[in-house]
């Protein structure tokens, strides 16, 4: 991370008149100066009551690169209204100004300029920090001289991992994917690698271990950049909801997650050998939200969340991941955040917002240890729906009170993460964290995708005819019948979100239709056998599980077949 140099940055950035512009100096010949890894000239060009027009030059003084995104924040209420020779997009007070397609590579030493109108009121007060690519700019980062070839310079962290890099792809899931009919087609697709016992540190029934996916993740490297997804996932008393994913430690074994779990993954991410690779660690799936809706004197409480929440384990846990993880300048922690169909009620949103910020400051772990939050792991809620949205109302009845979206504030991820992420920078997280959404069964393609909204008889007649996600209902989690692959895994695909990602290797069961002997720690739940009727968790209904399923992260053919067949978009 960037060194803040207060008498350097003094120096550097001017701030001159009402004209409102700042101006930062180039790099010169001295050793300090040269260290500044790129620097931003912001000007107000003109200025009126309710708007203004800017414009900005950016100078790479680091490796050259194919891509690029600049980052700043308001103090006051600025809006960009419109833009040029970049893409920008605005959250909140949280400005990104990324490469058009024409204007990407920006060389060693070379500088791109855009400019854009803004509305304001009030005061303008001009922004005072800018990053490139995450790296703070105008500001000397302690390496003594300007930046080498080859990528990222080890230890400095980017605002998105994802940004110009590829991603890891599994070559024990690829050849499992490229064994099915058809498989082929997604299977250089990069997924997760899920760390869920402390025995899969070293590889289980002589697969590979973390040193060996590190190991191939350098290989597949080459000279560009490249991202590890790990899925870190063994918490005491793991997954207190539900019995197909329970793991291998008791509720008080905590000491037993630290020492055999976590410390042993951070010695191995922290090895220099792996220091040229963007590690994201997706931390326990399943367990800070399980306290928010699964406890106390509600319908859907259990008494294994009751003893979760007591015994404080989760967010000892949690905590003590982030910061033994966050301490590795290349890892980048992201922090499971539910889906909409789970944390989107008034009752659950905010709560859960709250408890990820306790979580997130336990065990000597503060903010700076989160980049970010992932939705929808391994879950099946629709990315967008497009044929209707919370604002309508059918025959003066809102969409909210329709039995599908039970008065939740959201009916899709996209709409959910974008707004958790406000509301996660509102309780305290820095402005510049991402979201990642697993998209890796989300699709619901195939003959049962509506093609447009419903007939307005009723609001349940015109959601339940429109809705893309095919579920009985929202809450149904287990092998979804009618599931499809979803958005292939891409970069910043919309604002506040750092990736689509397939976190959950899509083929890989959520667990087993029926009780299934093993040594996994995983029990027999009744949400993934098809004949179940139910349970307050989700309204009573079937379940919708598919058949003759096998237990969790097992291989299931048919899922993986029927996930192509329903894929969108299509394969």
């Amino acid at each position: 991370m960037s060194r803040t140099r207060t008498a350097l940055l003094a120096a550097l950035v001017l701030v001159a008149g009402a004209s409102g512009t700042a101006v930062a100096a180039n790099p010169s010949s001295d050793v300090g100066i040269a260290a500044i890894p790129c620097s931003v000239d912001y000007k107000v060009q003109n200025q009126w009551d309710t708007g203004f027009t800017a414009a900005v030059t950016v100078t790479n003084n680091s490796a050259a690169k194919s891509s690029w995104a600049v980052k700043w924040s308001y103090a006051g209420n600025q809006k960009v209204t419109s833009g040029w020779n970049a893409k920008i997009s605005q959250s909140g007070t949280a400005v990104t100004a990324a490469n058009e397609t024409y204007n990407g590579s920006l060389q060693t030493g070379s500088s791109v300029s855009f400019g854009f109108n803004a509305s304001y009121s009030g005061t303008n007060a001009l922004p005072t920090a800018f990053t490139l690519d995450g790296v703070t700019c105008n500001v000397d980062d302690g390496s003594g001289g300007g930046g080498g070839g080859g990528g990222t310079d080890p230890g400095t962290r980017v605002d998105n991992p994802y940004a110009g890099a590829k991603v890891y792809v599994n070559p024990e899931w690829s050849a499992k994917a490229a064994a099915e009919t058809g498989g082929s087609r997604i299977s250089n697709q990069p997924t997760g690698v899920w760390l869920d016992r402390i025995a899969a540190i070293n590889g289980v029934n002589g697969g590979m271990g973390l040193r060996a996916h590190l190991d191939a993740a350098l290989a597949q490297k080459g000279s560009g950049e490249e991202v590890v997804q790990l899925v870190v996932y063994d918490l005491p008393g793991r997954d207190c909801a539900a019995l197909a994913s329970n793991g291998e430690l008791g509720p008080t074994e905590i000491g037993r997650y630290e020492s055999e779990f976590i410390d042993p993954i951070a010695a191995i991410l922290a090895d220099s050998k792996y220091a040229s690779l963007r590690i994201v660690t997706t931390i326990e799936i399943d367990s800070l939200p399980n306290l928010v809706t699964n406890t106390g004197s509600k319908a859907t409480a259990t008494p294994q969340c009751d003893t979760m929440l007591a015994n404080g384990n989760y967010v000892k846990g949690v905590g003590y991941a982030l910061n033994k993880l966050g301490a590795i300048p290349n890892v980048y922690n992201y922090i499971d955040a539910g889906h909409h169909g789970w944390l989107g009620w008034d009752d659950n949103f905010a709560p859960s917002a709250n408890l990820f910020y306790q979580a997130a400051n336990a065990e000597g772990a503060t903010v700076n240890d989160v980049a970010g939050f992932i939705t929808n792991t391994a879950n099946y809620s629709a990315l967008k729906e497009n044929n209707f949205t919370i604002n309508d109302s059918v025959n003066g009845v809102s969409v909210r009170q329709s039995k599908w979206v039970d008065w939740n504030r959201y009916v899709d991820e996209l709409s959910y993460a974008q707004a958790f992420r406000n509301q996660l920078v509102s309780v305290g997280f820095n402005s510049g964290i991402g979201m990642l959404i697993d998209t890796s069964r989300n699709g619901w393609g195939g003959s049962a995708r509506p093609t447009g909204p419903g007939a307005t008889t009723s609001v349940d007649t015109y959601v339940d005819g429109g809705r893309y996600d095919r579920r009985i209902q929202v809450g149904n989690w287990c092998n979804q019948s009618g599931a499809g692959l979803g958005e292939r895994p891409q970069a910043a695909p919309a604002t506040g979100i750092d990736a689509y990602v397939w976190m959950k290797p899509p083929g890989e069961s959520d667990g087993s239709s029926t009780a299934i002997a093993n040594d996994e720690g995983k029990g027999f739940d009744r949400m993934c056998d098809p004949t179940y009727t139910g349970n307050a968790r989700n309204g009573n209904n079937m379940s919708g599980a598919l058949p003759n399923a096998p237990l969790s992260g097992h291989w299931f053919s048919a899922q993986f077949q029927q996930l192509m067949a329903n894929a969108y978009p299509p394969l």
